[in-house]
């Protein structure tokens, strides 16, 4: 039950972190965003290193920094979705790819959920593909670059859950440590590379300070899910974050929710409840 809860939570934060990351996408260039959220995040976790219970060690340190690198060009290519597409259609899209990955991980790595739990996973994957249907009234279009964006996006946030997942449980907060750093780093060489600014637009700081914070309080609440609970699980609990988004993009966007969406939003409900339950 405290992964359930653990996750769900998470999944709530990371899809309000999405939500600003997607604001300050309309207002910023892509990197400028994604490099000072990163680095938002890496201040955010340096206080949490000696208050959590943990030692550094090397293989905690790796593991962080290769779910980082994944981590980071999945943010960057989620954020260029979140740019140039429907972000009612974007986070969704993204959350499917970024779903089944770790439950087809966590199933070749010998995990084997409950039937009740199995059967919450599927309720999971029905939520975001009939989230992710768009009628065309949210002021956007759903083009093709955007959802290839967002699939790539998916596979690189699945892949940062599936190696955050191999940390040792004693490590604390030093994996999260690593892979902010990496992310950091990676992003600064692409920035150097391409000539991008990594200044942000005007007005726009709050809004990405808002979604760095938010996103590394979403990674600290996964990390200490996945240490207690299966992957298959805690990555399915987690994918459901476009709830929250969506319903914030109807709030304060007015992007439409239609109906095929709203029963997606109660089928996450449902999932969650299975999973709970199981």
């Amino acid at each position: 039950m405290t992964a359930v809860l653990l996750a769900t939570t998470c999944a709530v934060i990371y899809g309000t972190a999405d939500f600003f990351g997607g604001l300050a996408t309309r207002r910023s260039r892509v990197l400028a965003v994604v490099m000072l959220t990163q680095i938002t995040g890496l201040l955010f976790v340096l206080p949490l290193l000696p208050l959590l219970p943990g030692a550094p060690s090397i293989g905690a340190l790796a593991w962080g920094m290769a779910a980082g690198l994944s981590g980071g060009l999945a943010v960057i290519m989620f954020y260029r979705a979140l740019a140039g597409g429907v972000m009612s259609v974007v986070a969704p899209t993204t959350a499917a790819m970024s779903m089944a990955l770790p439950v087809l991980a966590g199933l070749l790595m010998g995990e084997r959920p409950a039937p009740l739990a199995l059967g919450g996973v599927g309720v999971a994957l029905a939520a975001v593909i009939l989230v992710s249907r768009d009628s065309g009234g949210s002021g956007g279009r759903a083009t093709l670059v955007p959802i290839l964006q967002s699939l790539a996006s998916g596979a690189g946030f699945g892949g940062f859950f599936i190696l955050l997942k191999q940390v040792p449980e004693d490590t604390g907060m030093w994996p999260l440590f690593g892979a902010r750093l990496a992310s950091v780093i990676v992003v600064a060489l692409l920035a150097l590379s391409t000539g991008r600014t990594l200044r942000p637009g005007k007005g726009s700081l709050p809004t990405i300070v808002a979604a760095g914070v938010l996103d590394m309080a979403a990674n600290v609440l996964y990390l200490l899910a996945a240490q207690r609970g299966l992957l298959a699980l805690v990555a399915v609990l987690v994918s459901l974050y476009p709830a929250s988004t969506l319903l914030l993009a109807r709030y304060v966007l007015g992007e439409r929710l239609n109906a095929v969406q709203a029963a997606g939003v109660g089928l996450a409900l449902g999932a969650v409840a299975l999973i709970a339950s199981a």
